[in-house]
């Protein structure tokens, strides 16, 4: 707090300082991170201070009674130093925290064009938020799961009282897919355990795979499912 005061009235905590404050990262060096606006006197001892042209009301939040970068905000800068695990896993942390998640901090990113870290967090953002439409998530898949060795799936079945995306009643082996990483509110992480217990408890087989999968990893994709085949004594 002294340290952001020390650097004037519109000063915020920024940077890993920001991350540490809000619980998704830690400090990355011995100086406090400070953004402050371009006219104002940046040298104090212990803080790195960042000039920015100006700060935009969105950007500005207080967290625990000091002024900080919001976590949209945090994240972006973020992305311009951390590494790509590293800042894979400061979005997961803050996604679970509620602090944002992948598609509010997608669509924020159109408001920061010439950021540094906003083509590299739109990278990683950009697998997290993809999502087939129904019909191109089928186009892709029954292709995948016959080079596998599985017969052609039904789609959009009910299947203890569930609606799933690809079932073979006859194998008793069900595959669901995810368009995005999280659940985003306890209750549907809730009904998706319910679903998964409820399928396994009737001795069906479960598989899960995300939409980004299917799209750009469907060798990893037929490689389980042709193990799951060869468990089956398909192939």
């Amino acid at each position: 707090m002294a340290a952001t005061l020390s650097c004037g009235p519109e000063a915020l905590l920024s940077h890993s300082s920001a991350a540490a404050l809000w619980g998704f990262g830690s400090e990355l060096g011995q100086q406090v991170e400070v953004s402050i606006c371009a006219a104002a006197d940046r040298r104090r001892p212990g803080v790195h201070a960042y000039r920015r042209p100006g700060i935009d009301a969105r950007d500005r939040c207080e967290h625990c009674g000091i002024p900080v970068t919001s976590p949209v905000r945090t994240l972006i800068d973020l992305a311009a130093i951390l590494s790509p695990m590293a800042l894979e896993r400061a979005v997961n942390e803050a996604d679970k925290r509620e602090l944002t998640d992948p598609e509010e901090l997608r669509a924020a990113l159109a408001r920061y064009p010439n950021e540094r870290g906003v083509a590299r967090l739109r990278t990683l953002l950009d697998r997290r938020t993809f999502r087939l439409s129904d019909s191109d998530l089928e186009i892709l898949f029954r292709p995948i799961a016959r080079r596998a060795g599985l017969p052609q799936p039904q789609t959009k079945q009910i299947v203890n009282g569930f609606e799933v995306d690809f079932f073979w009643p006859e194998l008793g082996l069900v595959v669901e897919t995810d368009g995005l990483r999280y659940h985003r509110t306890p209750s549907q992480q809730n009904r998706a355990l319910l679903r998964d217990q409820t399928h396994t408890v009737a001795g069906l087989t479960h598989l899960r795979f995300s939409h980004s999968q299917i799209k750009y990893e469907p060798k990893r994709v037929q490689a389980d499912l042709a193990a799951v085949a060869r468990r089956l004594n398909l192939s």
